[in-house]
């Protein structure tokens, strides 16, 4: 009984998050698809000239337990970098605490899962610092799943089919059909 009426209250909750998100993100200009859902709210961020793009039955879980590995933060989407960032998410997405930030440019494929707190990031973000190098745009193909604690930065594109494994920093390109984990990322297999 207690989870039957705890999963309508979900339900509910889920509902009314979507619906005031839906109202934000058209304010903020942000384009999306329909079957968009959102757990607990996300932060959307953009500069006038930036660009964010969400595919069709995409889903952000941003409260602590919407995802069950838990989550240590809401998801954040940002598009601010000086020229015209892009951010583009395919269909059929999924992300629970994931930062997605770019300065440049950031494509995800279809499919794409973002375990429990991922990060992508095409900079350094410290564009004041001469130690920083340039923005650099990422790349991230159909049916890749990055694993709990991934991060994925500046100038990295994984091929599609691609599983990268929990806590893994991926500084260099993946190919397609492998898995791969560790600081930094490497092959580990091949996928048939």
């Amino acid at each position: 009984m207690i989870n039957v009426l705890e999963g309508i209250l979900a339900g509910i909750r889920e509902w009314v998050t979507s619906r005031l998100m839906f109202i934000l993100l058209k304010l903020k200009g942000v384009q999306f698809h329909s079957g968009l859902r959102f757990f607990g709210f996300a932060k959307f961020t953009k500069v006038r000239n930036g660009s964010i793009k969400i595919g069709e039955n995409c889903s952000f879980r941003s409260y602590a337990t919407s995802n069950l590995i838990g989550i240590n933060r809401p998801c954040i989407i940002s598009a601010i970098g000086n020229d015209k960032p892009i951010v583009e998410i395919g269909n059929n997405c999924g992300f629970s605490g994931t930062v997605i930030g770019a300065f440049d440019k950031i494509v995800l494929g279809n499919n794409v899962r973002c375990g429990a707190n991922t990060l992508i990031t095409d900079s350094d973000w410290h564009l004041d610092d001469p130690r920083s190098g340039k923005p650099n745009p990422v790349f991230i193909a159909d049916n890749v799943w990055l694993g709990v604690n991934v991060m994925v930065l500046k100038g990295v594109s994984i091929g599609e089919n691609t599983i990268i494994g929990a806590n893994s920093v991926v500084t260099k390109d993946i190919p397609a059909n492998v898995v791969a984990a560790g600081n930094p990322c490497k092959v580990i297999k091949s996928l048939n």
